[in-house]
């Protein structure tokens, strides 16, 4: 009788101190709305990686997505992301401007301004295209209805935005005035101006509201994959926006959840040719140009313009476009009139 129970304290002695020299790491990262299959793929490989180099840590990457803004909102206000991994410069620099989460300098830390993959707008378009939609031009026909996420709370929808009034003014020579009314028909075409972008793909699969879906290229090709039965098609503009998808650790929160080694890993991770060719699967652009080469396929021929030299940057983006009162708000006004 006293023997099976020594055997048995002695059996929990063993499982105690062997839990106890194994050791487990949770990651959050915030990123945009529509990166959710990208994660889970790339995530994947990583926490294998990481088993492979560290058997004694045990690492889960959580995800939390939405509206890039919206994100950062939600860290300003307490959400202990270890890192981001968001579409637009701005989300990331306000956890400086505004929380002092992060240095000051953290687009130097890492490679390409810390930005592993970028993207640009597409347009994803019923079967036969009925609407014959070609281009930015396309889009400010009468007949055509448009969806695509709010440049307010959303990334997504501010490259949006950006794209065609970048392409607009190309077409125009410049002339500010015939950009605005392009716009302001632009807007009068919309039918749902969704908080995320995730949230207008659903608009438009789900509830079949709209002839054109403007999303960033990963979204809609990802989208027309996944619903091949529905005959999706999938334009890039001839002329487009440069989209660059900025990362970052928060400083703060690594060292209160005890995460830098992982949080540094993650994103070193992120730009090494295994985890790139897994990005040029969901169709986001990388700046590995074999990868680049032997995907051609999948990235169609457009001509790029940037945010700093078609607008002069983002924060004279934020004050002309997006403030309130800015351009956004005077031409949603107008198109009512």
């Amino acid at each position: 009788m006293i023997l099976p129970m020594i055997k048995k304290i002695i059996a929990c002695v063993f499982i105690l101190v062997l839990s106890s020299s194994v050791q487990a790491t949770v990651l959050l990262n915030s990123s945009y709305d529509v990166s959710r299959e990208l994660f889970s793929a790339l995530n994947v490989v990583f926490e294998k990686q990481w088993a492979k180099m560290y058997p004694k840590d045990v690492l889960t990457i959580k995800q939390s997505h939405a509206g890039s803004s919206t994100q950062a909102l939600s860290i300003l206000q307490g959400l202990k992301a270890d890192v981001v991994t968001y579409n637009q410069v701005t989300d990331v620099q306000i956890l400086y401007d505004k929380g002092k989460l992060i240095p000051s300098n953290w687009q130097e830390r890492l490679p390409d301004n810390s930005s592993p993959f970028y993207s640009t707008m597409a347009f994803l378009v019923r079967k036969g295209n009925p609407k014959h939609i070609k281009d930015w031009q396309d889009l400010v026909q009468n007949n055509v209805k448009l969806i695509f996420s709010n440049p307010k709370t959303s990334g997504n929808g501010r490259y949006a935005w950006l794209a065609a009034w970048g392409a607009a003014n190309l077409m125009n020579g410049n002339n500010t005035l015939q950009t605005k009314k392009f716009m302001t028909q632009l807007l009068r075409n919309v039918e749902v101006l969704d908080t995320g972008g995730r949230g207008a793909t659903t608009t438009f699969v789900s509830h079949s509201i709209g002839d054109v879906l403007i999303s960033f290229e990963s979204e809609v090709n990802t989208i027309r994959d996944r619903y091949m039965q529905k005959g999706y098609e999938v334009i890039v503009p001839a002329t487009n926006i440069l989209a660059k998808f900025p990362v970052t650790w928060i400083d703060k929160n690594l060292s209160e959840n005890n995460t830098e080694k992982a949080a540094k890993a993650y994103l070193h991770y992120l730009y090494t040719p295994s985890a790139q060719k897994i990005m040029t699967r969901f169709y986001y652009r990388v700046n590995n140009q074999q990868l680049m080469k032997l995907n051609q396929n999948r990235f169609p021929y457009t001509k790029f313009f940037t945010i700093e030299k078609m607008f002069g940057g983002w924060d004279r983006i934020t004050k002309m476009h997006f403030s309130s009162g800015g351009e956004l708000d005077q031409l949603l006004a107008e198109r009512h009139e």
